[in-house]
């Protein structure tokens, strides 16, 4: 603090005691009274004591002051000092700061450059990774074409295959048959030779040669399906035995045709048409009944046969006097199975009927497959499958279709195992039956 200061301070400071201090004159007291020229010096000495008190207390308060500005003033440099001090390291640090900053920012430019640089290459391997997955789905596109070109062509060579085999099937089938009608023309020649010979021969033969003539005309499908439809007879299967859970009786309906090989009439039945079944775990059953119906005409049977031809194959025999009852037309085996290369197939529920070509199996002579997939003049919505009948084209019954492709060629009824119908607890229903499935199971896959 400088002097012009401080004496600006001081004088202040007296101009203020100065106006605080009281002047007014004492009152007199009554106690003494001094002499007048006492009175007077006194007086006067009275107010110099007065003003030296008052600048002495106004000094005194001026040094307080001013030692209390002096400290004040001290702590003031101090702070200054310090202030300086810390605005000198504060300067420092900002100094250090700004280089520091400096830094950084060049290197938060480098740092964007790398950026950007790694975002160009970042950019460019999407792009690079977009074409190649362009081209990933050009490739497995084209492959998929060429997968499918592939099994269109293994599917066109298997099907050219396929008819390649139908064709000398077919020309086989018309080797045979062109055989069959040399023979035939042979023996009309023979027979013509014979019938030049005399007339009384040529009229022993001509009843021969009518029934000739009349079993080799084919009959119309429409015509056999109507006498199909008008003969056919009811089979109703009961069945029972012991269950541990739920009932254990069985039943089932069947239609089908009376057939007969000249000594015994039969109805026919595929074992699906039954309550057994090879594909469950057999046992016995305790009861078993059959009955045959037509019309109003209803009568029990007595046995189940299962043939040696084929297992799936069941008829039961039908008495004369049920057959008489019935009313049925009980049709007879074809003789000659062979003499046309088609077959009418019926369905045996009557849904639908067709004609369809066969073939002889070398390896299962007693069977022939049907060519489902050639199917001429189908008449109805249904699909060739186990039970229906195959009947020739002179009406005569060919066999019964075991599995959806194959046809057993019934020549005879010789049975393997037989169930004599009613109580059938003591007949050991369940070993029969699995011997049977044993024999299923042991035909070819193909067959079954």
């Amino acid at each position: 603090m400088n002097k012009t200061l401080l004496l600006i301070i001081c004088d202040f400071l007296l101009l203020n005691l100065l106006a605080l201090t009281s002047w007014e004159k004492a009152e007199p007291t009554a106690v003494a009274r001094p002499a007048p020229g006492q009175t007077a010096e006194a007086g006067a000495r009275s107010k110099d004591q007065d003003l030296v008190e008052t600048m002495r207390l106004s000094l005194e308060d001026e040094r307080s002051t001013r030692t209390q500005l002096s400290t004040q003033l001290a702590s003031l440099e101090a702070e200054k000092s310090t202030l300086a001090s810390s605005l000198a390291n504060t300067q420092q640090q900002a100094t250090d700061l700004d280089r520091q900053l400096t830094a950084a920012s060049q290197d938060a430019s480098a740092t964007k450059e790398r950026l950007a640089q790694l975002q160009r290459e970042f950019d460019a391997k999407q792009a690079e990774a977009a074409h190649q997955r362009e081209q990933v789905a050009k490739l497995e596109k084209a492959n998929a074409e060429a997968r499918e070109r592939i099994e269109g062509l293994a599917v066109a060579v298997k099907v050219a295959e396929q008819e390649k085999q139908i064709i000398r099937e077919t020309a086989e089938t018309y080797k045979q048959q062109a055989e069959a009608e040399r023979q035939e023309r042979q023996k009309v020649q023979a027979t013509t030779v014979q019938l030049a010979q005399g007339v009384g021969q040529l009229a022993e033969k001509s009843g021969e040669l009518t029934r000739e003539i009349r079993d080799n005309r084919p009959i119309n499908a429409n015509v056999l399906f109507n006498e199909f439809l008008a003969n056919r007879v009811e089979v109703k299967i009961a069945a029972e035995r012991d269950a541990v859970i739920g009932s254990g009786r069985r039943e089932s309906s069947a239609n089908t045709v009376l057939v007969t090989d000249g000594r015994q009439t039969y109805a026919l039945l595929h074992i699906d048409d039954t309550p057994f079944s090879y594909q469950e775990l057999s046992s016995n059953w305790l009861r078993i009944g059959a009955e045959l119906s037509r019309g109003s005409g209803r009568d029990a049977a007595t046995t189940l046969h299962f043939l040696s031809l084929d297992p799936r194959v069941l008829v039961v025999p039908v008495e004369p006097a049920q057959v008489a009852l019935l009313g049925a037309k009980v049709y007879q085996l074809a003789l000659e199975p062979f003499k046309f290369p088609d077959a009418m197939l019926v369905n045996q529920g009557g849904k639908g009927y067709g004609e369809v070509p066969f073939k002889l199996d070398p390896q299962q002579p007693a069977f022939v497959r049907m060519d489902n997939r050639f199917f001429k003049k189908l008449v109805g919505d249904f699909t060739p499958s186990r039970g229906d009948l195959v009947f020739s084209k002179t009406g005569e019954l060919l066999g019964i279709m075991v599995s959806n492709s194959y046809c057993a060629l019934l020549d005879n009824f010789l049975p393997a195992k037989s169930i004599k119908l009613g109580d059938t607890s003591g007949q050991e229903t369940g070993r029969l039956l699995s011997e049977m499935a044993s024999r299923y199971r042991s035909l070819p896959f193909r067959m079954q």
